[in-house]
């Protein structure tokens, strides 16, 4: 076990935790849009900075990817957090100014109108933050879609731009976007993922008769686990 100070408070934790998770397990807020608990942290968005002090060296460090160190102390709102913050946050509008996800952080952290927009960038929801095609590569295990191209053309999407073969349809990018860039819909008895270019046929419950997950889902799983043929005839529900 180690102590280590955030904004005031000495607190306990475990050799290898880093400061974001510290913070969270003690109720202390600081914003993020890249982590998640079943993903290595990658500190893509920045937000999750904040000031350290060991010694007589203070500096900025992503709270996401920082380990604890006996003695360290953290501000998660100094005046300079603050001010590196809201410009993160401004650069995000300028790239994402419509979307509801990033307007309402903004908000929060006082920013109401956004920074001019460059004529060079367009209108985009993703904020490249990679959430998806990591959540694909570390969680599902397809490795579906990945980072192309470089600098604000920077972009999650299929081979080749082509419709993404490996695609399964979970829908784990889906729902682990932090910002809803992602688009998803079930129709009748197929799903579309627009990103993907790419459309599944459900599974129909020979019980209660719903569509309730992709074939291809549903048979990845099953090999990989080496499960009955029939184990998905049955939705969870009615199981």
């Amino acid at each position: 076990m180690v102590t280590i100070n955030i904004d005031g408070r000495d607190l306990q934790a475990q050799e290898g935790q880093t400061i974001l998770q510290v913070a969270t397990e003690n109720g202390i807020d600081i914003p993020t849009l890249c982590h998640h608990e079943a993903i290595e942290p990658y500190g893509a968005c920045r937000l999750c900075i904040v000031e350290i002090t060991r010694g007589r060296r203070t500096r900025i460090v992503t709270s996401c990817l920082y380990p604890v160190e006996e003695g360290l102390k953290v501000q998660t709102n100094s005046l300079r957090v603050m001010q590196n913050r809201k410009m993160l946050v401004e650069l995000l509008l300028a790239r994402c100014s419509k979307n509801k996800v990033i307007r309402e952080l903004a908000s929060q952290l006082g920013i109401e109108q956004p920074i001019i927009k460059p004529e060079f960038l367009e209108e985009e929801d993703c904020m490249v933050c990679g959430l998806c095609v990591r959540a694909c590569e570390q969680v599902v295990g397809a490795s579906a879609i990945s980072l192309v191209n470089r600098g604000i053309t920077k972009e999650p999407a299929s081979p080749f731009l082509e419709p993404a073969r490996d695609c399964i349809g979970c829908g784990s990018c889906f729902y682990i976007c932090p910002t809803n860039a992602i688009k998803m819909e079930d129709k009748g008895d197929i799903r579309y993922i627009y990103n993907w270019k790419v459309e599944f046929k459900l599974k129909k419950c020979k019980v209660c008769g719903n569509y309730w997950a992709p074939e291809k889902q549903l048979e990845y799983i099953r090999k990989k686990w080496n499960l009955p043929d029939d184990f998905f005839d049955i939705c969870p529900t009615c199981k």
